[in-house]
């Protein structure tokens, strides 16, 4: 059995960068119709450039109105990546986190992907379409991290909202899952790293599998669960960590 994806219709959020980025280029090259959605339009360009059948949306996933606005028209798809996400290279602590903070995050990590889901939920309900969404998530929605209690929730919380629309969408035929990456080398964990920040040794001190993944290890899971070869795969939580998750408890 192969992917056979050539022909369906998929948005991906967070499209301008990174794993999305990856995910929409990988899914035109298997001949699907890709709507790749960004706050930034300077990306989204030169994506559109590069793929001839990527279709370009310009809109802040982690505001509520707007991304409804933006997709109001758009056609019955096949699927949806929910990738976007927001996260501050400052750490803060638990007790002093603010309101407001929690809420930028919670905005983009797990209300954008509500919102995301419900709009494209609906419209494949209507069309009588069964189809996939994946949730990029992380393994920090299973592992506490120092200093990180937004995004560590606001991930956790993801986890559960692709549970909870497993159940409820699985009726349809709709599956959806979650793909829970370690630190990806990424164009921006790349220079991150190039900058002299210690985060891959943090990772790599912990990973029995001696490396970092690259992003198209997480873009060949992703599409995985976009076809049919995961038909009847809903409502898990797939870790991408390479023996990450395995060594918390044993290695000190």
């Amino acid at each position: 059995m192969s992917l056979n994806l050539s022909g369906k219709k998929f948005l991906v959020t967070g499209a301008g960068r990174g794993i999305g980025r990856a995910v929409a280029k990988a899914l035109s090259e298997h001949g699907c119709k890709v709507y790749a959605l960004s706050r930034s339009k300077g990306p989204l360009d030169s994506l559109a450039a590069e793929c001839s059948n990527v279709h370009i949306i310009q809109a802040d996933v982690g505001n509520w109105e707007e991304l409804r606005e933006k997709l109001k028209d758009i056609e019955a798809l096949d699927g949806l990546v929910n990738n976007a996400a927001f996260s501050n290279e400052a750490t803060q602590s638990s007790l002093d986190v603010s309101k407001e903070y929690l809420e930028k995050i919670f905005a983009v990590n797990l209300f954008g992907s509500i919102n995301a889901t419900q709009i494209i939920g609906k419209k494949m309900i209507e069309a009588g379409k069964s189809g996939s969404i994946v949730n990029v998530s992380s393994v920090f929605s299973l592992q506490a991290a120092p200093e990180y209690l937004a995004y560590t929730v606001s991930k956790a919380g993801l986890d559960m909202v692709t549970r909870q629309f497993a159940l409820e969408l699985g009726p349809h035929k709709i599956r959806v899952n979650s793909v829970n990456p370690t630190l990806v080398l990424t164009e921006g964990a790349k220079n991150f790293i190039a900058q002299g920040h210690p985060i891959e040794n943090l990772f790599l001190e912990r990973t029995p599998l001696p490396r970092l993944p690259e992003e198209e290890e997480v873009v060949s899971p992703i599409l995985y669960f976009l076809s049919d070869m995961s038909a009847m795969v809903s409502g898990t939580i797939h870790v991408i960590d390479g023996g990450m998750m395995s060594s918390f408890a044993t290695k000190m």
